[in-house]
């Protein structure tokens, strides 16, 4: 089943709760948080704390993609602060395993992010371990980029690598994707879709998120 899941990182940062609210009404099923760091990626966005006042505000399930160095310093408090899922770069960390097991020892699904450039042959041997794998098909750090055309092969090659390992976790795609390209993400394999500026952009979210959902059944 395909589901989306809205980044607030293109939303009011003054009308969260606003934003959110519209978005969870409308349909979206999931809540994409991008939290940056300012050296992983050249942004700085969010911490704990207004993921726990959010946490507060909503009933979507809470898809914290962390975007840092030194992820494994801040696992707990992201999971403490109500993430239902943590996504965690290849990149960012040279104990990946380490880092799964640690996500899966606060009671929260693990997720893994590759950036463009990365080769899916390094969730080779960690795949097992994973509820859900995020290809990116920008450059992590802003908001509003163009989908990099090279993701859509990457996408079907993780697809397969899932298929042929017997496993059913989620292939999450973030970057890009609006009403024109949703289609041939799914097609090549996709289930969870992040929406950012294709959503919180719009002046009709409502109208914006059935568009997308349309969009990528048809």
């Amino acid at each position: 089943m395909i589901k989306l899941a809205s980044s607030i990182l293109s939303a009011d940062f003054a009308n969260l709760e606003r934003d959110i609210r519209i978005a969870e009404e409308a349909g979206v099923d999931w809540l994409h948080v991008d939290v940056m760091d300012g050296h992983f990626v050249p942004n700085i966005t969010i911490g704990p704390p207004v993921v726990r006042s959010l946490r507060a505000k909503s009933n979507l399930i809470f898809d914290v993609h962390l975007m840092i160095e030194n992820p494994e310093l801040y696992i707990k408090s992201f999971a403490d602060s109500g993430a239902d899922i943590i996504t965690v770069h290849a990149e960012a960390t040279n104990h990946l395993h380490r880092l799964i097991q640690m996500i899966k020892g606060e009671g929260k699904k693990a997720g893994v992010a590759l950036n463009p450039s990365t080769p899916i042959n390094v969730l080779e041997h960690v795949v097992e371990e994973l509820d859900m794998v995020l290809i990116m098909s920008v450059n992590p750090g802003f908001g509003g980029q163009e989908f990099i055309k090279s993701a859509y092969e990457k996408i079907s090659s993780m697809k397969r690598l899932i298929d042929s390992k017997g496993l059913t976790i989620d292939l999450q795609v973030d970057g890009g994707v609006g009403p024109d390209n949703i289609g041939r993400v799914v097609k090549s394999g996709a289930n969870i879709i992040v929406a950012g500026s294709a959503i919180f952009n719009s002046k009709d979210i409502s109208a914006a998120v059935k568009k997308m959902k349309d969009a990528g059944i048809s």
